[in-house]
């Protein structure tokens, strides 16, 4: 039979058919997106449910600030969430043992960081917690960039104790850090101080640290934050939050509805399925309804389902990066990402916990949904780094 005779059903010697678009796409992504697939989802869930809540949560402060349009203050999140994302892609990429050859360094640089905001930081929202970058118009918090170094350094010297025995000299040092570190940064922001503290804590037990060392960080975790927060200026600013939290039903000082008031006013608009999207009236009210009280404006929109469906998705991404401690082959792997895990974790958990009255305020954002700069993107950094460990990468150091 010649080429002229060939039927619809004769296939031509090394004609191939066209590849499936779904196949070239997840072919794509099974070469570029390493690691814990269910990390990614969430990460991609998260990001997707931040651009229409902080769209919506920015409408009265576009109005606010010269009758402009919330578009603005969207593409600016879009911006620093696309720059996170792809840092993100990035740090995922790398051997996660570098991260331990660079964190006393980092270590290092962030001791004069803090230091300098002390002395010539930026103040917003009445806190001084931002060192502005000179000639770009953008700040940023060195407490990010600590605490990203310091569960590094930390995670790297537990390490390298798993093989021998401890000892008060050894551990001292584990101590002497996080001090430093955690006074730092309760100079500025009390409540960071507190959950970086209690993730460092936190490591020492999943590191099986014997019980007195744990009692001995737990006391010099409290005196510096203590300190810190005495010798820092938001001492003031604390007392009342705490003060109004404990005393809330019979402050009688209190004039008007304050942050807490409007939040749990926005969650019981919520109800169960919420207003829909873009109906929030409390984001006319809350000062911070794109950032500290962000899950109370998605309650009040999505309902209580939206704010569980949020729990679960935190608490599932903490699960799968504690989960990686168990999976590594070497210590410093696994304990790197318990202690980014649960740091990104405390925070999400506080921020919810203060939407829904169970803690005073704190101004914590909500890690991921919350519009921010810096913020997001040092939590992708985390993330990044969560998911080179998952990647299961060969450690070929003696870490």
């Amino acid at each position: 039979m010649n080429n002229s005779e060939m039927n619809a059903f004769d296939t031509p010697s090394g004609y191939r058919p066209p590849t499936d678009g779904w196949q070239t796409a997840k072919d794509w992504l099974s070469q570029n997106l390493k690691g814990d697939v269910v990390i990614w989802i969430i990460v991609a869930i998260l990001s997707l449910i931040s651009m229409l809540i902080v769209y919506s949560a920015t409408g009265t402060l576009a109005y606010q600030r010269g009758g402009g349009y919330p578009e603005v203050f969207l593409f600016k999140h879009i911006f620093f969430t696309g720059i996170g994302l792809f840092v993100m892609w990035w740090v995922h990429r790398i051997n996660y043992t570098y991260f331990s050859r660079l964190s006393r360094a980092a270590l290092l640089i962030s001791i004069p960081l803090l230091i300098l905001v002390k002395v010539a930081g930026v103040t917003i929202n009445g806190a001084t917690r931002w060192l502005a970058i000179p000639g770009t118009g953008f700040t940023f918090q060195p407490s990010d960039f600590a605490r990203l170094a310091l569960i590094a350094n930390l995670a790297a010297m537990l390490a390298k104790r798993q093989r021998i025995e401890y000892s008060w000299q050894i551990f001292n040092k584990m101590i002497l850090w996080v001090g430093i570190i955690c006074f730092l940064i309760a100079l500025s922001s009390t409540s960071t101080a507190v959950l970086l503290g209690f993730a460092c804590f936190l490591m020492l037990y999943v590191g099986r640290v014997p019980k007195k060392y744990l009692i001995a960080m737990l006391i010099s975790i409290g005196l510096a934050g203590t300190l810190g927060l005495i010798l820092g200026q938001r001492y003031d600013t604390a007392k009342k939050r705490v003060e109004r939290f404990v005393y809330r039903e019979n402050d009688k000082t209190k004039k008007g509805l304050d942050q807490s008031d409007q939040g749990f006013i926005a969650i019981a608009h919520g109800g169960i399925i919420g207003q829909g999207l873009g109906n929030s009236h409390q984001r006319n009210y809350l000062t911070q309804a794109y950032s500290d009280f962000i899950y109370a404006i998605i309650i009040e929109e999505y309902g209580l389902i939206g704010g569980v469906f949020i729990v679960l998705l935190y608490a599932v991404l903490l699960m799968r990066g504690v989960q990686n401690i168990n999976q590594t082959n070497r210590a410093f792997g696994g304990l790197l990402s318990a202690g980014l895990t649960l740091s990104i974790g405390l925070q999400a958990f506080t921020n919810m916990a203060v939407a829904v009255g169970i803690f005073p305020v704190t101004g914590q954002p909500l890690p991921l949904l919350s519009m921010g700069g810096t913020s997001v993107l040092f939590t992708c950094i985390s993330l990044g780094i969560i998911l080179s460990v998952s990647r299961g990468e060969a450690d070929e150091s003696n870490i």
